[in-house]
């Protein structure tokens, strides 16, 4: 995942940190490039917004846009311009450099993926709910902005809820590694055993997330 900040940055970090506080794990265990190509930064500047994002328990691998020869041990390494970028934080535009007004989006829908989900993919759809008509491999995640739905085995990772505390995650059969909606989650080594192999139902009640069986009158917190 790339996260490419824009000015002025206190807005931006910010806007990171509105992020965090509705999603605090969805950037655990992620590998992060720091695209920072659409700044004006001195060496410092860069050395201090690491600082902040390690602070925020953001590990940045590699670094897009800097000068080579900032190239040195405080530093990570440094990549070839042209990544595909994805940015998970909406900051706002530079003063006086607004692009043209977008179309009106389309109603937010659901992502259908009619195959299995293999190890290292991720599949992503902020505006709505995924529905996965086979199964999620061990390594692989799901992100929703609503409810997940996975007919065949979950064994990846299922983040819902981004936009949605309402959202549910549903799956014919539990081995995952990590559930969560709208930012409470709960691993493997956390979830019932009594659940694992068996058709679960996941949704939040308050400050709990809930898990029970659709094939056995069996529930837990």
């Amino acid at each position: 995942m790339v996260l490419a900040p824009e000015p002025p940055l206190a807005d931006w970090l910010s806007g990171l940190d509105t992020w965090l506080q509705r999603s605090p794990g969805f950037f655990a265990g992620r590998p992060i490039v720091l695209d920072i190509s659409g700044l004006e930064l001195l060496k410092p500047d860069v050395e201090t917004l690491l600082k902040d994002l390690f602070e925020r328990k953001i590990k940045v691998m590699a670094l897009e846009g800097g000068d080579p020869d900032w190239s040195d041990l405080a530093f990570p390494p440094q990549l070839a311009q042209g990544g595909r970028k994805e940015d998970p934080i909406e900051a706002p535009a530079v003063p006086g450099t607004e692009p043209p007004p977008a179309p009106a989006p389309e109603p937010p829908g659901s992502l259908l993926v009619d195959t299995s989900v293999r190890s290292g993919q991720l599949i992503e759809n902020l505006d709505g709910d995924v529905i996965v008509i086979g199964s999620v491999a061990s390594g692989a995640e799901i992100i929703a902005g609503g409810s997940i739905h996975v007919y065949g085995a979950l064994r990846g990772r299922a983040i819902a809820g981004s936009r949605n505390p309402k959202a549910r995650i549903f799956c014919n059969k539990l081995e995952a590694e990590l559930l969560a909606i709208d930012g409470l989650y709960v691993t493997a080594d956390a979830m019932q055993p009594e659940l694992r192999g068996h058709a679960v139902k996941v949704w939040l009640d308050g400050d709990s997330m809930v898990m029970t069986a659709q094939d056995k009158s069996q529930a837990g917190r």
